[in-house]
């Protein structure tokens, strides 16, 4: 087994058995994804885990949520397309990050704009739904509420919102000169910790506000923190950036020396961003793949169990500037090849 290349002064990094299961998961749940897209019936995989818990897509991009920020927030032709206006758009949108709150806000104020929507009805929308016992927060991430004075927590959030419109931030974010000095600008505010300063800039970034690399700055998370503890029983001294910086130039040597045809996303190789999160989804599989090793949090069990929803996915829609057509992404599975599957994986699935 070998990983990436070793740390500072020579020091090595010592990779364990749940490595190689890393690379097997990202490409088994890529291919998941793209037997989805081209309308292939369930079951969609022979990995029993994933068969019965729920996992993230390999790309971030690719998942739900960012599909619909990107179809139907940051390019829908019949949006106002300033960066304000596209601004304000992504960071309501995903400081409930949650689509079903987004569309009752839309089905009753109509299209939301900053020019035109006022703060109080949209907190007006929210206080019903919260009256009829519906979450407005996704369960993805934990939004802490800044203390801004207000006594509901969306209303600290929108609060926060249009402090950051009153302080000109998609202004002086337009001409950021990086996606790290993006984040830095948005990790000033109250309530927004390091990893949710760093989503929201890779959230900002697939808009036209911003033409930053993904490869250009990374944040671990703490279900990265977790996975990289489980993966490598010594890091050699390098950070958790660095680690994930590390792992994703090592992708294609590790899908080669494992034998696996990794489908990829229309010659798009995994970025950091993507590596980050497939830290944290190898952070669950290893709860039931691999038990025995704990990581630091210390779970054991998985809580979101998989629901396949009833209809096909829509057709995918990426930034622009990545150049990725749907017709030739959905023409990817067809030389995807089979399943990837360790060797325990497959015992698992026969066992069943």
């Amino acid at each position: 087994m070998r990983g990436p290349d070793d740390g500072p002064h020579g020091k090595p990094m010592e990779p364990t058995e749940v490595y190689d299961t890393y690379w097997r998961f990202a490409a088994e749940r890529q291919s998941i994804y793209l037997r989805r897209l081209t309308g292939e019936p369930a079951p969609w995989t022979q990995d029993p885990v994933m068969r019965h818990y729920r996992f993230t897509n390999a790309y971030r991009a690719s998942d739900r949520v960012s599909q619909y920020l990107i179809r139907e927030i940051l390019y829908r032709e019949d949006r106002p397309q300033a960066p304000r206006e596209v601004f304000f758009r992504t960071m309501l949108f995903k400081l409930f990050n949650k689509i079903e709150t987004w569309e009752a806000v839309e089905r009753r104020l109509g299209p939301v704009t900053f020019e035109s929507t006022e703060v109080g009805a949209i907190s007006a929308v929210l206080d019903d739904l919260r009256g009829q016992g519906r979450a407005i927060y996704s369960a993805a991430y934990i939004m802490p509420a800044p203390r801004l004075g207000k006594v509901r927590k969306h209303d600290n959030h929108l609060a926060l919102l249009l402090r950051m419109m009153n302080d000109r931030l998609p202004e002086r974010i337009r001409q950021a000169g990086s996606l790290a000095a993006v984040y830095e600008m948005l990790l000033r505010y109250p309530g927004l910790g390091g990893f949710l300063a760093f989503q929201y800039a890779i959230d900002l970034n697939y808009s036209k506000l911003l033409d930053f690399e993904e490869s250009d700055f990374v944040i671990a998370g703490p279900g990265a923190l977790d996975g990289i503890a489980k993966c490598f029983s010594d890091t050699g001294g390098l950070s958790p950036e660095e680690i994930i910086n590390r792992v994703a130039d090592d992708q294609d040597r590790s899908f080669s020396r494992l034998g696996i045809a990794f489908p990829g996303l229309q010659g798009r190789p995994l970025q950091p961003i993507d590596c980050q999160n497939l830290f944290c989804e190898i952070s669950k599989y290893a709860r039931v793949a691999h038990p025995t090793y704990k990581g630091v949090a210390g779970r054991t069990k998985i809580k979101q169990s998989y629901k396949a929803h009833p209809l096909p996915l829509p057709s995918p829609m990426f930034p622009p500037r990545w150049r990725i057509g749907p017709t030739a992404l959905s023409g990817e599975y067809a030389t995807a090849g089979s399943a990837v599957l360790s060797d325990q994986m497959t015992q698992m699935a026969m066992a069943l």
